[in-house]
């Protein structure tokens, strides 16, 4: 058995530590007694965590040791996960980041049934913002989230609990959510992979008490360490459930399938054109140039190109989001307890009927004017610019318009896939010279995430990125990072 201080089996990934379940080399129980312990010892100070579920995920590890001696062929044996509090867990409340208590959902969520059948082990629920509104982990209710790399820059977000814990070894894998970038901005923030996959593939259904209105701009994605783990927990979470909001898109190959194939000669196109106007710092441009070099050096073509964003597309796009938000807010029994700044933006949210949501509607999903806008770019994976992880406690104690405008900074470049539905993934590039991770952000075809992951595997091989590990703080966590 391997210790929790040598990081051997901790970071060894979600499918090495499946495959070593299988092979006998290590029990479900192991697993989730040393990431348990883990846990007891880091989150303290990161607080990743909203709940650690400890007697469910021992008594999973249990199960999952029955199914595989009875002959069960499971993908994620016995690899504990941490769930994103927006995500349906049977018999545990989803607080999604306020102070209003539902009551235990009454079913699990279709990507968290998923997990399991494929043997994963729910270990707990992770920190978002107020119903993942800010692209960080913080909230009057449940404090703020800290990034592995430095304590005092944020995680990002929404699920950024999630990627704290995956950062600082504390789960091999988790789920997160994405209406804008909430996957792949903490993924870039604490140098993970982070997988915005095709609108469908994975259901959003949760349960039935629960139902998302947010117009198919939500996706459930999955973090880890490398492509390959990413890949697998997000072949597990794959499929369609009965009366879904989108329809599943056609079937596809596995994306693991994907890891292991060159990508062949792609013709990429790089660009820096932010969405709405705000500048793009050198810090964040170097890591998409050096990243566009090696692409060249593997036998890309890489051409710097620019996508259209029409006006009445986003325009759209932003009613279908802000009446998807009013009505979760209006479902809550006591909305009063709400963040000051959620309430305001709630009552901007209801300026937006639902005959004009539908009307915007009619553009897709996917949308028809911002699809339109993207077939020049259809031909190639589309480099963007990465995410800088800011202060922690950067939107706190501002009213709803000055956070709107500092939020831009967060989501230049990660909105328009929710839009179109395309797959995206951040990847990391890299460690600054003050030693926090560096991402780029890549964009796939629509229908096609097997290129995109099959670009981020050969990225990957050149990079060598999944070695790299929190350093600065381990003498704080007391623990080898």
């Amino acid at each position: 058995m391997t210790t929790a201080d040598d990081g051997g089996l901790v970071f060894t990934g979600v499918a090495r530590q499946a495959q070593l379940v299988r092979d006998r080399q290590v029990s479900p129980h192991e697993l989730v007694a040393l990431y348990l312990e883990r846990i007891a010892r880091l989150d303290p100070l990161l607080n990743a965590f909203r709940v650690v579920l400890a007697e469910q995920a021992i008594a999973e590890a249990a199960q999952v040791e029955r199914r595989l001696a009875a002959g069960e062929v499971l993908p994620l044996a016995g690899v504990p996960i941490a769930i994103k509090d927006d995500t349906d867990v049977a018999g545990v409340s989803s607080m999604c980041g306020t102070a209003i208590d539902m009551g235990p959902a009454s079913t699990h969520s279709a990507a968290v049934r998923r997990l399991r059948a494929a043997g994963a082990v729910i270990i707990g629920k992770t920190h978002l913002s107020e119903f993942g509104g800010y692209p960080v982990a913080e909230s009057a209710t449940w404090g703020v989230t800290r990034n592995p790399w430095d304590l005092y820059r944020t995680s990002g977000g929404s699920s950024g609990g999630s990627a704290a814990a995956v950062a600082a070894g504390m789960v091999p894998g988790a789920t997160g959510s994405d209406s804008g970038g909430s996957v792949r901005i903490p993924a870039a923030c604490c140098g993970l992979v982070g997988l915005k996959g095709q609108r469908g593939r994975i259901s959003t259904k949760q349960a039935p008490e629960r139902a998302y209105r947010f117009h198919g701009l939500n996706h459930i994605g999955p973090l880890a360490r490398s492509v390959a783990d990413v890949a697998l927990l997000h072949d597990a979470m794959t499929g369609a459930e009965p009366n879904d909001e989108i329809p599943s898109p056609p079937l596809a190959p596995p994306l693991i399938n994907a890891v292991s194939r060159a990508p062949g000669r792609l013709r990429i196109a790089m660009s820096f054109k932010p969405v709405v106007s705000v500048p793009v710092s050198e810090e964040v441009r170097r890591p998409v140039v050096e990243t566009a070099e090696l692409l060249c050096s593997l036998g890309h073509e890489v051409v710097e190109r620019d996508p259209v964003y029409p006006p009445a597309g986003i325009a759209a796009v932003l009613a279908l989001f802000m009446n998807g938000f009013a009505h979760e807010i209006d479902r809550l029994p006591t909305p009063e307890l709400l963040e000051r700044r959620m309430r305001a933006e709630a009552r901007t949210s209801r300026l937006i009927p639902d005959w004009l949501a539908r009307r915007a509607g009619r553009r897709g999903p996917p949308h028809r004017a911002l699809a339109a806008s993207n077939r020049r770019l259809r031909r190639a994976d589309d480099t963007g610019a990465g995410d800088i992880a800011s202060a922690y406690r950067y939107f706190e104690g501002l009213g709803p318009t000055r956070a709107m405008l500092r939020l831009l900074k967060f989501i230049p470049f990660t909105p328009p896939q929710n839009f179109t539905g395309q797959p995206a993934m951040s990847v990391p590039a890299g460690v600054s010279a003050d030693g926090l991770p560096e991402a780029v952000h890549l964009v796939g075809r629509p229908h096609d995430a097997s290129t995109l992951v099959s670009l981020a595997a050969q990225l990957e091989s050149a990079r060598a990125w999944a070695h790299h590990r929190p350093r600065r703080i381990a003498h704080q966590l007391r623990v080898d990072l």
